[in-house]
């Protein structure tokens, strides 16, 4: 019975992946250049907390290569808000709202000419306690949970932008 069940597991396995190939599908990351592309890219970031932070997940995500030099250069700017919600009846807020934005242009390195802009806006709350450490620590992750998710959306938009070619 068991060996039935992988064999039949291994037919579907097969002919889903035949299946996609026969449809066009490719993956993103699977198109000549982008990677090698996503890995030239120079970040240059705002100076404190957000900039460094979202410069860390971009470089990560970008898996960027300091061996070799940049082809496009990024310079991005943030703009951080932090909204209070869920007051309680003495008027002291119990929850946050933090929000993110990101611009950021993208330019090739010899000519400095602009070849992508782009923005990435990240909203997310987090519950904030009544105890000094504990409300920094809640505000702290909730600004690197943020610039973590913008470097990831700020990733996807510059691999589709490489991958439809229009980088060239």
């Amino acid at each position: 019975m068991l060996r039935q069940s992988k064999i039949l597991a291994a037919g579907l396995l097969l002919a889903a992946t035949a299946g996609l190939s026969g449809c066009g599908f490719a993956p993103l990351y699977g198109q000549p250049g982008v990677v090698s592309s996503l890995a030239s890219v120079d970040v240059v970031a705002p100076n404190g907390r957000a900039g460094f932070l979202i410069r860390e997940h971009l470089d990560d995500a970008l898996g960027v290569n300091r061996s070799q030099a940049p082809s496009y250069r990024m310079n991005l700017s943030l703009s951080e808000n932090r909204y209070p919600r869920g007051v309680r009846i003495d008027n002291v807020a119990t929850r946050y709202e933090y929000v993110l934005i990101a611009d950021y242009v993208v330019s090739t390195v010899p000519s400095g000419a602009v070849a992508k802009r782009g923005r990435v806006r990240v909203e997310l709350t987090y519950d904030s306690a009544d105890q000094p450490y504990s409300a920094i620590s809640a505000q702290q992750d909730a600004q690197d949970r943020a610039a973590q998710e913008a470097a990831r959306r700020i990733e996807l938009e510059l691999a589709a932008w490489l991958a439809a070619g229009s980088a060239s």
